[in-house]
């Protein structure tokens, strides 16, 4: 299979009645060679049908499977035990159990007996909330580590399987197009919930040493551990967040600030910058968004928003989305594909009841700013809901009245929720850009096109 042409493998697709990911393959170029190369990941993005991933996928291990020696595994119609190859050296034996395992745990999970609650929204065919996807998570998660006889830390297979499993049994969860990577993350950040107090499950431990996340506890390296009685060995302790400690004081200090009318800006940023290292160290390893904003709730401010966005990238991404929205808002209203777009037909009704420069120019940077997605031919679903209710978790605008001077409103929302109130389309879109990168979120595939642009403007990458 490795030295397979393009046209070979688009031959052995179609005799797995796979025909429909040819024209794909074909435009990719997946040889042979770059077939069994794919990963989880690249496979998701190849193909959008949950049940071709799967059976694609599958197809790929049990050719490496054979390739390395080890006849994929078959069950007795009689004892329904597994046949195992009638000759394995001992260097692979314990790689050839792991796979067993890893393979007979996946072809006999089904999902848990969701509780009640859970099943009565799921019958209805509504999209969960935000805590009842929690709940989901938690099921979901504590019924894999019974599966996993205990053990906290799947492998990528079997979160795909627990996934693939949930979506096809529950499609409408797919509500974005861009729900299987949602809910990985959502189960592999559960995970790493449940596997960061843990002082005494023993893989846990040698994970966490290994790795280095130590999570406060105070390890002593093998050495110090093994070394002999007369020997002293002086263990530097890994600084961390405690209760009474320096960064504490600061979270408790911008926690009470925050709620303050007139509030030291000054001080804030001092304060921000100081607790820099936690807030970055918290979102890298995903913790959930509203602990975030529990401590450090000043990321709801647009302003602190942008100074986030500077830290990362060394860019004003307000300056620099006045620039393109300036630059760039005449030319977009001027193409024929948004001249019937509702929003366009909006413009022109209120463009007919004024006549100050200022507001003109307002309203067609706005109308410019909305036309966005349909100029590149993305879902506007996933980039302003325009007076309708917000319906997507990733980064999204809400947008009330844009055309009325005195009554619009603009705001960003997150996981359903309010993020932040912004005071016009300028600020609301640097701040959708800002919060994709500060809070590290995936861009959706079906918005893609649109962000891109926008950052090769910002990061001046190349010429649009």
């Amino acid at each position: 299979m490795e030295n397979w042409s393009v046209d070979q493998v688009c031959n052995w697709l179609r005799q797995r009645n796979l025909g429909e990911l040819v024209p794909k393959f074909r435009e990719e170029e997946i040889s042979g060679a770059a077939l069994l190369a794919l990963n989880d990941r690249m496979v998701q993005q190849l193909v959008k049908k949950i049940g071709h991933q799967a059976v694609l996928m599958d197809l790929i291990n049990k050719y490496q499977q054979q390739k390395s020696g080890l006849e994929p595994l078959t069950y007795c119609c009689e004892t329904a035990s597994p046949k195992f190859p009638e000759v394995i050296s001992g260097k692979n034996l314990k790689s050839f159990f792991a796979r067993y395992k890893t393979l007979q745990w996946t072809s006999s999970y089904a999902l848990p007996d969701f509780p009640y609650d859970v099943k009565c929204i799921l019958a209805e065919k509504k999209c969960p909330d935000h805590s009842m996807r929690i709940r989901i998570i938690e099921f979901l998660q504590a019924d894999m580590t019974k599966y996993l006889e205990g053990s906290l830390y799947p492998n990528s297979q079997q979160y795909n399987i627990v996934v693939n499993a949930l979506l096809q049994a529950y499609p409408f969860l797919d509500e974005d197009g861009n729900g299987f990577l949602l809910w990985k993350r959502a189960l592999k950040d559960r995970f790493k919930y449940v596997r960061r107090p843990i002082e005494d499950d023993e893989q846990v431990l040698r994970n966490k040493c290994k790795f280095g996340h130590r999570r406060g506890q105070t390890r002593k390296s093998s050495f110090a551990e093994n070394k002999p009685d007369n020997v002293q060995v002086q263990v530097e302790e890994e600084p961390v967040h405690r209760e009474g400690s320096a960064t504490d004081v600061h979270i408790k200090w911008l926690k009470q600030e925050y709620m303050k009318t007139q509030r030291n800006w000054k001080e804030v940023d001092n304060r921000m910058n100081v607790t820099t290292e936690i807030r970055r160290k918290m979102i890298s390893d995903k913790a959930p968004l509203k602990d975030i904003l529990r401590l450090f709730p000043f990321l709801r401010c647009p302003y602190q928003l942008f100074r986030e966005f500077q830290l990362l990238t060394h860019m004003d991404i307000y300056k620099k989305t006045v620039e393109i929205l300036e630059i760039y808002s005449e030319d977009i209203l001027s193409l024929y594909v948004v001249r019937n777009n509702p929003i366009s037909i909006m413009l022109q009704e209120n463009l007919k009841r004024h006549t100050e420069e200022d507001i003109l120019k307002y309203m067609k940077m706005t109308a410019a700013c909305l036309l966005l997605p349909d100029v590149f031919g993305d879902d506007s679903s996933l980039f302003a809901a325009v007076n309708e209710e917000v319906k997507v978790v990733t980064p999204v605008l809400a947008v009330k009245n844009p055309f009325n001077v005195n009554s619009c409103e603009f705001a960003l929302y997150v996981e359903r929720e309010e993020l932040a109130q912004l005071d016009d389309c300028t600020m609301a879109l640097a701040a959708l850009v800002a919060a994709f990168h500060v809070f590290d979120i995936p861009c959706p595939k079906r918005i893609h096109r649109t962000l891109n642009f926008l950052e090769s403007l910002v990061f001046e990458v190349r010429s649009p």
